[in-house]
């Protein structure tokens, strides 16, 4: 086999300088300590997160914007450039036409690596800091969103879709209530006579606590009460419903108190939940979208 090292020769030095071999300790201790700094960002945003209502509500809105990314990798878009849109890699940017704007930072997230073994036996994953810009920080032109109107009751029925538990339309429900789980009798029953919004919000808040139902061994309603109203936010917020009625002025203090750790665990539950509601209601529309057959049509 050929040998080329040899057409590195003439530029292995240069005047002044002196060849040095690759010290591979000092670049595994640099990428560590760029991971230590991402984590500790993620950690000090989760904790600025759940002591200030305004602060969790904005990372609710950049996960809603950004739901296939981590809970942590949302904290830290959160913390460095919050009105992100749309976020892309350097290649991924270049592939699409567009260049870095001078002088623009990127913004540091997680990206998955190598799988290792821990002491225990167990496999774990390695994450690596990974640099992302958004499309402000770009030549590339954002393209105006057309505003969508959906059906009311095509945009119900995708809600209610494939849900969890059975579903009962009853004539009242105590204090008031639009819809309520029972976890009991593993219903969600939901009072008739609302309009369209009342039902989105209040079904959808009763589905999450199905949802949550279904992945929490030691399931209480008051337990999953945050989460539950959480993620009825987000898909309000991801499907065009009226928000402005959530108030988060008030964290539960289990939350506040539970450390960055346990905060990104509460996120992180928020986040898969209303990603598992989501996935279902989006098949249920593209299904809606998809031209019927002739066939079907009779």
């Amino acid at each position: 086999m050929s040998n080329f090292d040899d057409i590195f020769e003439g530029n292995a030095s240069r005047k002044g300088q002196i060849n040095q071999p690759f010290d591979k300790e000092a670049w595994a201790e640099k990428k560590q300590a760029e991971r230590q700094a991402v984590y500790g960002l993620a950690d000090t945003t989760a904790e600025a997160v759940s002591a200030d209502g305004r602060k969790f509500q904005a990372y609710l809105d950049v996960q809603t914007r950004f739901s296939r990314y981590s809970a942590t990798n949302v904290l830290l878009i959160l913390a460095q450039k919050p009105d992100a849109t749309q976020l892309k890699d350097f290649d991924g940017w270049k592939d699409a036409g567009a260049s870095i704007k001078r002088q623009q930072k990127g913004i540091s997230i997680l990206e998955p690596g190598e799988e290792y073994e821990r002491e225990d036996g167990s496999i774990g994953t390695s994450y690596n800091v990974k640099r992302v810009f958004d499309i402000s920080q770009t030549t590339a032109r954002a393209k105006a969103q057309p505003s969508v109107s959906m059906d009311d009751r095509l945009l119900l029925k995708a809600l209610i879709s494939r849900p969890p538990v059975p579903m009962q339309t009853v004539d009242d429900l105590p204090n008031h209530m639009g819809a309520l789980y029972d976890h009991d009798q593993q219903v969600i029953f939901v009072r008739r006579g609302m309009d369209a919004a009342d039902i989105f919000r209040s079904v959808s808040k009763e589905l999450a606590h199905a949802e949550i139902a279904g992945m929490t061994k030691d399931y209480t309603r008051e337990g999953a009460a945050f989460a539950a109203y959480s993620v009825s936010y987000m898909l309000c917020k991801e499907y065009g419903i009226d928000a402005s009625g959530y108030d988060f002025s008030r964290l539960p203090d289990s939350f506040r108190e539970s450390g960055a750790q346990g905060i990104r665990a509460t996120l992180s539950e928020i986040r898969d939940t209303a990603g598992n509601i989501s996935s279902r209601m989006n098949r249920a529309l593209e299904q809606n979208r998809q031209p019927k057959s002739k066939e079907q049509e009779r």
